[in-house]
């Protein structure tokens, strides 16, 4: 009998809030044999979440208790049609107390609560550090061009592919300097475990993963994405960076980390020139939605300008409360694509063309396919950061 599932939860506590992300799914639990020998769990297939396809409607009772273990807030949620929720708490009071979180399914069986699990919140204090790294292409060398390559993706766990060592050596270098990491990728929804299997297995442990939900492109009620967004990946990818900050708040210090294979610079280069008040909001509107990495309908037109309104209005609160003004520091790594020595930017960038590192990432094949020798992997991964 299937069951509600929490696919992940995502709990952020800043000095003025704890923003939640969440995702819930139906799933048929596995039962454990008493006496049976337990075997190490293989990787996870993206294919085997193939259920995650499936939307349902949730109602969820989150319980906040403090580190002694009582109970200092309660709350009623509904997620969406597919599962999802996005929350924040304003810390007032004894919310500040929150050390953890309780998440029960209250809708699916009335008059029975189910547990979901106990969660942690990610704690971001002052100076706040963020790594924002894509991954496919980025971290992976992960190819969809052809129906071969899309089986594959799916039937083998993504150790399989080749890992981009240089860019992975960025992340553990900024995890060194206690920066929190967030993955972004146009990869579907049903890729997270898979996809947290392999963060796990390289030492990246307290990731937020920011996934495309496939089943709203296919939705006739909801515009949140649309079928021209199964290539057209600007929209997707701007939008989820401003959900990270607003989820985080403005940061001191921000690595970005992306390929130049598709659209990630000029995504970059629209973030920083927001994070830099190079551009007003509205502006900025107008001339996204005019290009082809940011194609528009009309919810997205709405939802778009709103978020960058909303991160403008964080920028001025931040500019007030600190004496010497707004100073972020922003640096961005692009991996080159193949030969390629120059970025897919405007001519003048902007003058913002100094925050660009452009970096060789050769990808580290797997298996039998790894040829390459130890001293070249190892030349190959150091950086300068």
């Amino acid at each position: 009998m299937k069951r509600p599932y929490m696919v992940h939860f995502l709990a952020v506590k800043t000095d003025e809030h704890i923003a939640l992300k969440a995702s819930v799914t139906m799933k048929t639990p596995s039962i454990a044999v008493p006496g049976k020998r337990t075997q190490i769990k293989a990787p996870g297939l993206p294919v085997q979440a193939l259920r995650m396809l499936n939307a349902y409607r949730f109602g969820l009772k989150l319980i906040g208790l403090d580190r002694n273990q009582n109970e200092i807030y309660t709350k009623i949620l509904e997620t969406d049609s597919f599962g999802n929720l996005t929350y924040k708490i304003p810390l007032i009071a004894e919310r500040s107390k929150i050390e953890v979180f309780q998440v029960y399914e209250i809708k699916k069986n009335p008059g029975l609560e189910l547990l979901l699990g106990s969660y942690i919140p990610l704690v971001i204090s002052s100076p706040k550090k963020l790594i924002i790294c894509d991954f496919d292409k980025t971290l992976v060398d992960t190819k969809y061009s052809s129906t071969r390559e899309v089986y594959y993706s799916l039937t083998k766990p993504l150790e399989y592919f080749p890992t981009v060592t240089q860019s992975l050596n960025i992340v553990h270098d900024c995890l060194g300097k206690n920066f929190h990491p967030f993955v972004l990728s146009a990869s579907p929804h049903f890729y997270e475990e898979a996809m947290r299997d392999w963060l796990y297995q390289n030492q990246i442990y307290t990731a937020g993963i920011f996934l495309k939900d496939y089943r709203k492109i296919f939705s006739f009620l909801d515009w949140d994405l649309s079928p021209k967004d199964l290539k057209v990946q600007g929209l997707y990818k701007l939008n989820h960076l401003l959900d990270i900050l607003l989820m985080t708040g403005i940061p001191d210090s921000l690595v970005l980390v992306g390929d130049n294979f598709e659209s990630d610079p000029i995504i970059y280069l629209t973030l920083a020139r927001l994070l830099k008040e190079q551009s007003e909001p509205w502006a900025l509107w107008n001339e996204l939605k005019r290009q082809d990495a940011f194609r528009l309908n009309r919810k997205q037109n709405a939802q778009f300008l709103n978020k960058i309104y909303q991160l403008s209005g964080l920028i001025t609160r931040r500019k007030e409360d600190t004496e010497d003004g707004l100073n972020i520091d922003l640096k961005i790594y692009i991996r080159k694509k193949s030969l390629k020595d120059s970025l897919d930017l405007p001519q003048d960038a902007y003058g913002l063309s100094e925050l660009f590192t452009l970096y060789d990432g050769y990808p580290k094949k797997s298996g039998k396919q790894n040829t390459r020798s130890k001293e070249k992997d190892i030349a190959d991964a150091k950086v300068e950061t």
